[in-house]
């Protein structure tokens, strides 16, 4: 325990810097909207489904997988029986003004448990806070790169750690601990017209001012291309950490008027 406490005092709560991954400084107003729509519909996967990627868990068996499964899986690609893509980010690609920020506040903090993100995609508002625990009895790291670059030691449980979320964009989580399997994914978002899609695939989105948009599926990408080496801070050893293939979108055109629901359905695949 001391050398966990002399960890955290030396690393303390560093923030090292803070970079644009995508998106501008938002111009978004929020402004009453009369008669205004909404967008739903669902994300599903079309052809053979993918071999989920997993990794076995080489660190704190007895705390990150205590029914020993001795794997873990990444939770990069969840399908569920009728298909839908869970965890899909569906939103507005440009909007200058609409409704107040109302993402849904369990994807607006994040929970270590059992060495896994929880949730494993998050959306946090631009210029707002994100509050961090750890569950878990061993220390844990949150590496963040793109929007927002932090290294925070998670080393006692359940001490909430907070930071704004100040740039928009996309930012990738980590743990820069030895539990090389943690990933999660987090959108701070310059507009509330965003979603993730449930266990059917499913989304939606409401109060959308009538008009045109462009309406973009997002998905962090499934495929494991192969590992690349990276330090664990705390034995100071190199590990092994997979390497996944970039993000992908797609775009579909939706109108939206008065009063009405637009219905956006995409399908995605391995192609």
């Amino acid at each position: 325990m001391f050398r966990i406490a002399l960890f955290a005092a030396a690393v303390g709560l560093l923030l090292t810097g803070a970079h644009k991954a995508a998106g501008q400084s938002s111009e978004y107003k929020v402004i009453s909207v009369a008669n205004g729509g909404v967008i739903k519909g669902t994300v599903k996967w079309s052809g053979p489904e993918p071999h989920p990627a997993r990794l076995t868990i080489t660190k704190d068996p007895q705390i990150c997988d205590p029914d020993s499964h001795k794997t873990r899986d990444l939770e990069r690609l969840i399908i569920g029986p009728q298909g839908g893509v869970a965890n899909t980010v569906v939103f507005i690609k440009s909007i200058s003004g609409g409704k107040a920020f109302d993402l849904p506040p369990e994807r607006r903090s994040l929970d270590q448990h059992l060495c896994r993100y929880e949730p494993h995609i998050l959306l946090v508002p631009e210029r707002s806070t994100l509050q961090m625990k750890s569950s878990d009895a061993t220390l844990h790291t949150i590496h963040m790169d793109g929007a927002a670059t932090y290294n925070l030691p998670f080393p006692f449980q359940n001490q909430t750690v907070s930071r704004d979320m100040n740039t928009p964009g996309l930012v990738n989580l980590k743990c820069n601990g030895g539990h090389v399997w943690m990933n999660a994914e987090m959108f701070v978002a310059p507009h509330p017209y965003y979603a993730v899609t449930d266990e059917n695939g499913a989304f939606v989105l409401t109060d959308v001012p009538p008009g045109e948009y462009e309406l973009v599926a997002w998905h962090e990408g499934w495929q494991v291309l192969g590992q690349q080496s990276t330090f664990d801070v705390l034995t100071e050893k190199k590990v092994e950490r997979p390497l996944f293939s970039e993000p992908r979108t797609w775009e579909k055109a939706v109108s939206v008027s008065d009063n009405a629901t637009a219905v956006v359905n995409f399908v995605i695949s391995a192609k």
